[in-house]
């Protein structure tokens, strides 16, 4: 394999705006194919939203902890000539999770099929056939849908077309609500079976059935964790770039994304600097990539406008606390915990459409220290306890200066359901709203996972992993193709792979390598 040090041209340098996952997996992608690569960010440590936050001795992973498709990472090591997992302890967790709701009925999610028609069975016996023709119907979408489409280029409009018909025979445009429903008939299990893409933004009553391919996913390859968080996933990639002879610099933000002659040229950063590059890989969400690293560039496609006119995923409300002294307490409680509210549709309807922040909820309770012992002090646990609620861009937006202390009062009532007592025993915390997700990573609106995975808003849909606008501009990350998630974000820059050609080394630097 080619080294940087054999292919310092200047045709050969590439800059990547982000170090989410998405511009570290570009950056690796990058550099196994011989470019020198420098990557670009704001923060003080990489991993974007899947950073962490230590404080008074709790590790608080920002955002996401599942990952529920390893060989994607695989694979990315794999491209790189290295193993994925003697760089990441990734741990499968059994359960996956437990969904609990308010009558006090539950549900554990595992990868046995048995255990989970026990399950179905428990809540709802008529509802086992159902059940099976469900995962029968998870199993076919994700062929089509996650195997056909997912790492798969989809900036020309053909390669969406040409799957039109296998759409149509799995009826695509049926919700993965409204799919859950033609298979059970219990409020619960129709819940259980149709939440999953609230995981990357999504509304279930609105997202194309397709989805249903995650219960697939979960059923094959497992629900893990990595020890020490995703931040630790984040680290070890940041290693590999390090290692390929790649630069990371934090502490730094990208403000225009300069062109010459209708190709990318470069970018300069928020304090006049100028980096020169051929190639720019952004990781930032891809409306304010267009909206503001673009903006002194007329658009064809990706204006203002149009970007305004888009589907936002819902914003998030998170609480992180650590408590004193609990790690023997609430036995019952592991590491993955779904509170459903009262409502779901009804709920949902609140959310995404209407924009009004209810006062029920549903909550995703995240407690590593069952699994992580480093994640906490001895004796201590480490929570977040997850809302989605409204995301910014509605006409009279959530004022999150007035509503936080009142929402956190609402979710510990909620959460004491589940850890009765908890508050006394908080010795840190932190809250993130919206609001925080528009300032820390540029997210329009404050959406937590960018663009929504409606049907018109994926595959060619999407915003292209391959600029429209500018030649040399290429994006990666949740707000283009194939969309939120971690499997989703590291596939992006797998199409990005396929797409960029290998570093042209000069002939004198090739025949040296050889």
């Amino acid at each position: 394999m080619l080294t940087h040090r054999q292919t310092d041209s200047a045709i050969n340098r590439a800059i990547v705006i982000g170090a989410g996952l998405g511009g570290l997996s570009a950056a690796m992608r990058l550099g196994a194919k011989g470019y020198r690569v420098t990557i670009l960010d704001r923060l003080d440590r990489v991993g974007g939203r899947g950073s962490s936050i230590t404080q008074s001795g709790h590790r608080f992973d920002l955002g996401p902890t599942i990952v529920t498709c390893p060989q994607v990472f695989e694979g990315l090591w794999a491209a790189c000539g290295r193993d994925f997992h003697k760089d990441v302890d990734l741990r499968p967790l059994d359960p996956f999770y437990e969904i609990r709701w308010p009558d006090g009925s539950k549900f554990t999610a595992r990868g046995d099929t048995d255990a989970m028609v026990n399950e179905v069975r428990r809540l709802s016996p008529s509802d086992v056939p159902g059940y099976l023709r469900f995962l029968k119907d998870s199993q076919r979408r994700y062929v089509v849908g996650f195997e056909g489409m997912v790492a798969k280029p989809m900036h020309k409009l053909w390669e969406t077309i040409r799957v039109l018909p296998e759409f149509a025979r799995l009826r695509a445009d049926k919700s993965i609500l409204g799919l859950a429903k033609s298979r059970v008939r219990d409020p619960r299990l129709q819940m259980a079976l149709s939440f999953h893409p609230l995981f990357i933004g999504g509304d279930p009553m609105h997202v194309t059935s397709m989805y249903a391919l995650v219960s697939h996913l979960e059923k094959e390859f497992g629900v893990h964790y990595a020890i020490g968080g995703v931040q630790a996933i984040a680290d070890a990639m940041a290693r590999v770039v390090t290692l390929q002879g790649g630069d990371i610099q934090l502490g730094v933000q990208a403000d225009e994304i300069l062109i010459k002659d209708d190709a990318a040229a470069g970018v300069r950063l928020t304090g006049g600097e100028v980096l020169a590059a051929p190639l720019v890989v952004s990781n930032a969400d891809a409306g304010h990539t267009y909206t503001h690293l673009l903006r002194k560039r007329p658009r064809k496609r990706w204006t203002d406008a149009k970007m305004g006119s888009r589907r936002w995923s819902m914003g998030l409300f998170v609480w992180y606390f650590g408590t004193k002294g609990t790690a023997g307490k609430w036995s019952d409680v592991g590491h993955h915990t779904i509170l459903s509210g009262p409502r779901y549709e009804g709920l949902l309807r609140d959310i995404f459409i209407k924009g009004k922040l209810a006062d029920d909820m549903s909550l995703y309770v995240h407690r590593p220290s069952v699994t992580d012992s480093d994640v906490a002090p001895a004796g201590d646990d480490t929570f977040y306890a997850l809302s989605p609620v409204p995301h910014l861009g509605f006409d009279g937006p959530v004022d999150w200066s007035v509503e936080t202390a009142k929402y956190k009062d609402k979710v510990a009532a909620v959460l004491d359901t589940l850890i009765p007592g908890f508050r006394n025993t908080i010795t840190t915390e932190l809250v993130y709203t919206p609001e925080d997700f528009r300032d820390r990573y540029l997210s329009p609106h404050g959406a937590g996972f960018s663009i929504e995975p409606r049907i018109l808003q994926s595959a060619w849909f999407r915003p292209h992993n391959v600029s429209e606008e500018v030649t040399g501009l290429y994006l990666v990350g949740a707000g283009t193709h194939p969309g939120a998630g971690l499997p989703g974000v590291v596939s992006s820059a797998e199409v990005l792979g396929k797409l960029v050609p290998d570093a042209p080394v000069p002939a004198v630097q090739r025949m040296a390598a050889e």
